[in-house]
């Protein structure tokens, strides 16, 4: 009886520590699951992020290559107008040395002074298409030093989209990782929890027997009968 007691004892005693431990296991694995739940958050909502930040890279950069695009072909009409105004002027300065061949070998005053109003007009011409190909440069120049600008920020929102969509596969390896390791002390979670039950069943029926066995021993020590 008294060995059937302390048996009982012992196991009481060997089942609490087993359930201390399985819930200590348990609450370890509550804890690392969180912490991976909350990575796993972590990286969807950077991945999320990610992608909206892109999209507006994305959006930026368009509105940029049609910028450029006004740009370049402004540039291209400017230039074909240059191109045209020089064309005139070399045409201009040769209708001026005519002119002054003329008046050089002018045989009467009337057509010498013919010739010189219209070299007078034609050096008024030269100077207006010089200053008309001088303001049109200077318009090239600036709306050249803008396409150079856009380029430049176009670059560099290439850049970031490139650097931004490398780190996609690293969020989504740290998504996929998180996600696997948190399935794993989930499942770790139910099975100390089953573990716990499963012990406390046992400790429960344990524990009644040894309520028994200490009732009986005391009824036992009652019946005894008392020395004279």
């Amino acid at each position: 009886m008294i060995l059937s007691l302390a048996s009982l004892e012992k196991l009481v005693t060997q089942l609490r520590q087993k359930k201390q431990e399985a819930t200590k296991l348990r609450k370890k694995a509550e804890n690392q699951l969180k912490e991976f739940r909350s990575a796993e958050k972590r990286s969807l909502s950077g991945l999320h992020s990610l992608d909206k930040k892109i999209e507006s890279e994305k959006e930026e950069s368009s509105d940029v290559s049609t910028v450029l695009l006004q740009k370049n072909s402004q540039l291209e009409s400017i230039g074909r107008l240059i191109a045209a105004a020089e064309e005139r002027l070399t045409k201009e300065k040769e209708a001026i040395e005519q002119a002054e061949q003329e008046i050089e070998f002018a045989e009467n005053p009337v057509e010498k002074q013919n010739a010189e109003a219209r070299l007078h007009s034609l050096k008024d011409r030269v100077n207006e298409l010089i200053e008309e190909i001088k303001n049109r440069q200077k318009t090239a120049k600036k709306i050249s030093d803008d396409v150079s600008n856009f380029s430049d920020i176009k670059s560099k929102i290439a850049s970031k989209i490139q650097k931004q969509t490398k780190s996609k596969p690293s969020l989504r390896e740290t998504k996929i990782a998180s996600h696997k390791a948190a399935q794993k002390f989930l499942k770790e979670i139910e099975k100390q929890t089953k573990k716990e039950e499963s012990i406390q069943k046992s400790l429960d029926k344990a524990f009644s027997k040894l309520k028994e066995s200490l009732t009986k021993k005391k009824t036992a020590s009652k019946k005894k009968p008392r020395r004279r």
